[in-house]
């Protein structure tokens, strides 16, 4: 691999798993890495791998998203490049133009590429002009009230209103009949505003039954792209990835193809820079897709890719921001005029599952508080990405992404094992948290059958009972911690625990 001489003092600006995770790239390739953390983030796992970081004053919530703070917190340490990980600044183009007026390199796209592709309207039009199929619908942000019933009447229903400016759910309402619409147009534009500062909202008709597929692109920002393959991200709740998987299951091999190569080159013709994601959704039992927005950062799912293919993501976007290009790997299967648009080393089936701390059994209710008790699985083809540890708490400040449990296997059924049985060995106690939810989840008939679609987890899962039994497993283990905690404190049994936990 290329190794980014041109990138030597990383400044990591985010938290949590990503920033753990960019970390432990960043210190393999041998660069000095630094960060930042607020009040309430201290003791983060990733800051152990840090040669510096500094404390970023003011409110936690809030003090992430200052560009200003985090900036020159970064040229305080020395850095040369900024990562952003996914969430807090990585999408803002003000941020990326700040980093590169400030003398360091963006590991990203262009602040260009991000303010265009960033803006799903404007996306919308640039795949369109491209010939990229999208949703039907009018990209054109609503006006009014009345404009937005002129175009429900010629887009019909339902439809979903969705904000021009983010994602993950937010600004977006189903609506289903026209009695629906003024409420849901006044609650998309106005959660848009509140999360994204951005109340513009647009229409496209509402495709009930349909799978949710991605394609990871890599653009080195020198014309060429290409795609490292799907991920197939149908399991969600309320518009939110809970579990994603490599190879698409039910996306016949030729269409994942002819989506892959139409997404690379969607890319190429837009000198895209680094990490992308292309989504599109498939309505179930054909082989159509529609675009409907780029993801302009890594995605959470990248691992799903990482486990097929081999390949770093995090080295692959260090080594495009310090100008080299894509990596001698990539490189070497992305030339154009043979037709090769698809890396072509990508092997077995990859599962990954977001563990979240929040309670599935009772709506997903966000769990908060000091983690006493934390376990996680290993074994042959499983990988954990997270921050959980014992001791540490989990804030009610920012997102509830625990860890993520990656199980990869020579075909679908043994990886789809594999996570099962990692996902009933993961305990984090007494903070609820979905490993138990999703481990039920791979377990069911549909999900094993491999055909299921973003209706998956429509009907209600799990009752009072399933929760109840949840929490006194929880408080058993919390007890059965308090109880070794005591016998260790015993003296003949202290030395020898203590020699052993060094090792």
């Amino acid at each position: 691999m290329n190794s980014p001489k041109t990138i030597q003092r990383l400044f990591i600006a985010n938290r949590g798993e990503i920033a753990l995770r960019i970390a432990r790239t960043a210190a393999r390739l041998g660069l000095e890495v630094s960060s930042a953390y607020s009040s309430a983030d201290g003791g983060l796992p990733h800051l152990r791998l840090c040669h510096k970081a500094t404390p970023l004053e003011g409110d936690p919530a809030r003090v992430y998203l200052d560009i200003g703070k985090v900036v020159a917190a970064a040229k305080k340490l020395g850095a040369d490049a900024i990562h952003p990980g996914y969430g807090f600044l990585s999408e803002n183009e003000e941020f990326a133009a700040a980093v590169e007026s400030a003398g360091m390199k963006f590991v990203g796209p262009t602040p260009d590429q991000i303010a265009s592709l960033g803006d799903k309207i404007h996306a919308r039009e640039a795949a369109l002009k491209f010939g990229v199929p999208i949703v039907p619908g009018k990209s054109n942000a609503v006006e009014s009230l009345d404009d937005a019933l002129a175009i429900a009447g010629k887009t019909g229903y339902p439809l979903l209103i969705k904000a021009a400016g983010g994602g993950g759910g937010r600004g977006m309402r189903i609506v289903r009949e026209p009695s629906q619409l003024a409420d849901a147009l006044q609650r998309a534009s106005s959660e848009a505003r509140a999360a994204f500062g951005d109340p513009r909202v647009f229409i496209e008709k509402y495709i009930e039954r349909a799978r949710h597929v991605e394609i990871q692109i890599l653009g080195d920002g020198l014309g060429r792209a290409i795609s490292l393959g799907e991920r197939e991200c149908s399991v969600q709740r309320r518009h939110q990835k809970l579990i994603e998987e490599s190879p698409a299951p039910a996306l016949a091999p030729a269409d994942a193809r002819r989506m892959s190569e139409l997404a690379a080159r969607f890319g190429a013709s837009l000198n895209y820079r680094g990490a992308g994601t292309m989504e599109f959704l498939v309505p179930s039992g054909t082989s159509e897709f529609y675009f409907i927005e780029i993801n302009t950062r890594l995605q959470v799912e990248h691992p799903v890719t990482e486990m097929r293919t081999g390949l770093d993501l995090v080295e692959e976007q260090l080594t495009v921001a310090a100008g080299h290009g894509f990596s001698s790997r990539v490189s070497s299967a992305s030339h154009a005029n043979g037709g090769t648009w698809i890396y072509p080393q990508q092997n077995g089936h990859a599962i990954e599952a977001r563990v979240i701390a929040e309670d599935a059994y009772n709506g997903f209710r966000p769990s908060c508080g000091k983690m006493t008790m934390v376990t996680l699985p290993s074994g042959p083809g499983i990988r954990v990405d997270g921050w959980a540890e014992t001791g540490l708490t989990v804030s009610p400040y920012y997102d509830s992404l625990l860890a993520k449990v990656i199980a990869w296997g020579q075909d679908r059924e043994e990886a789809r094992t594999r996570l099962e049985f990692a996902l009933r060995e993961t305990h984090i106690h007494p903070v609820s948290n979905t490993a138990p939810f999703l481990a039920e989840i791979v377990s069911e008939t549909a999900f094993k059958s491999g055909v299921y679609d973003t209706s998956l987890l429509s009907e209600p899962r799990g009752d009072k009972k399933r929760a109840d039994e949840n929490r006194l497993l929880a408080l058993a283990g919390a007890e059965l911690i308090s109880s070794s905690e005591r016998f260790a404190s015993v003296e003949y049994v202290s030395r020898p625990l203590s020699s052993w936990q060094r090792a």
